[in-house]
């Protein structure tokens, strides 16, 4: 299997590099301050037609291939780690309807996706529902044409921006996770969304609790068949996790562009910083397993591509998200190290991207500890959702 990137990868990413110097990473600081949704940077995705890369030709979008996905999360992150999840999001939500859902509920609201016209939110953890899905409260019950939703959902990405929420909740509540089934709701149904995190990072993107108190929806918008919620939600969760790696890698790289410009003109002893070999060192080591943590999700990403052939998906996806959100994370912690005190205050990029590097450890999945076998690690992978989103 080859990773190499195509010409069509290559200018995508080069343009999508010069889209994001221009149009998203100016943008980034005043959502971060202000905890706003970025919605010029998002109207300007729209103009990019980026909402509907993922999406398939025959509902109005351009159907990529997931490495090119994964190109556009990076760069997108590169420059404002917020914006690229908003990015993401709709596909979360939408994945499960583009695979399980009936022919006519995918021509209603994929083409609107596409556009950009409307977004969607995923709604699967739970207060005390995180990791241990199947523990989930919220109940949906058959009445005549319709389910009667009650609930509440947390962590939820896009919470009130969405228009669109992809909800799973207990059909039948004495049988664990094979009680579990998928429902598509609008938010004029009656969603509620009494509350909206103040979180450490991300603070462009909105993360709220989503309640559902007896909301009808018809039965024509479950997704699937009932009980065959948990099921929709791995398969979206193992085609969906390389992304957020390839998010962190962009988080992670953004880090290293500041950190190396700085150093070519923060002088000291006489001479700028960069020609100091242990900071130089450091660099590397950051931009090593910053290139690493790459390769691990291209081929994820490529393995998706590829109808994941030796069924591998869920290690490789599982091992791209979590190698590539720890070396985030220890790259922009050293990115603010190298920065030394101007690194630690808000006139400089990089203790955004640290705050924003973080959650890349703790949503779509934990990282597994490294002494299981692939076998292990694959199944670990299947069950940790803590705080999917």
């Amino acid at each position: 299997m080859s990773f190499a990137l195509s010409d069509e990868q290559r200018s995508f990413r080069d343009v999508m590099r010069s889209f994001v110097d221009e149009r998203i990473a100016p943008n980034a600081a005043r959502y971060d301050r202000d905890q706003a949704f970025p919605q010029e940077s998002f109207d300007a995705c729209r103009e990019m037609e980026l909402p509907g890369l993922w999406v398939p030709e025959a509902y109005g979008g351009a159907g990529a291939d997931m490495v090119t996905q994964a190109i556009m999360a990076e760069e997108l992150a590169r420059g404002c780690a917020s914006t690229s999840v908003t990015m993401l999001i709709s596909k979360l939500g939408m994945l499960p309807v583009m695979n399980f859902a009936s022919e006519e509920i995918k021509r209603a609201y994929l083409p609107r996706i596409a556009t950009g016209e409307i977004q969607a939110s995923y709604c699967l953890s739970e207060a005390d529902a995180g990791s241990d899905v199947a523990a989930m409260r919220a109940r949906a019950v058959r009445d005549g044409d319709d389910y009667v939703l009650t609930g509440a959902k947390y962590w939820i990405t896009n919470a009130g921006v969405s228009e669109t929420y992809t909800v799973f909740a207990k059909t039948d509540p004495d049988a664990g996770h094979r009680g579990i089934t998928c429902f598509l709701v609008e938010k004029g149904w009656g969603v509620q969304f009494p509350k909206h995190e103040d979180k450490l990072g991300l603070r462009g993107s909105p993360t709220g609790e989503v309640v559902f108190d007896g909301v009808r929806v018809p039965a024509s918008h479950r997704v699937g068949a009932e009980g065959q919620g948990f099921t929709i939600a791995m398969h979206t969760l193992d085609r969906s996790r390389p992304t957020i790696g390839a998010q962190a890698v962009g988080i992670a790289q953004g880090a290293i562009d500041y950190a190396a410009q700085y150093m070519k003109g923060r002088t000291a002893f006489g001479s700028p910083i960069s020609e100091l070999q242990g900071l130089r060192f450091m660099l590397a080591d950051m931009a090593i397993h910053t290139e690493a943590a790459r390769a691990l999700v291209y081929r994820a990403c490529a393995t998706i591509d590829d109808g994941d052939p030796d069924g591998n998906l869920s290690y490789l996806g599982a091992a791209a998200k979590s190698y590539a959100a720890d070396t985030a994370m220890s790259v922009t912690t050293d990115a603010v190290q190298l920065l030394g005190g101007y690194g630690y205050t808000k006139d400089f990029p990089v203790e955004r991207f640290m705050r924003d590097a973080k959650i890349t450890q703790i949503y779509e999945g934990i990282a597994f500890p490294g002494r299981f076998s692939r076998l292990g690690r694959a199944r670990k992978s299947a069950s940790s959702l803590q705080h999917p989103y």
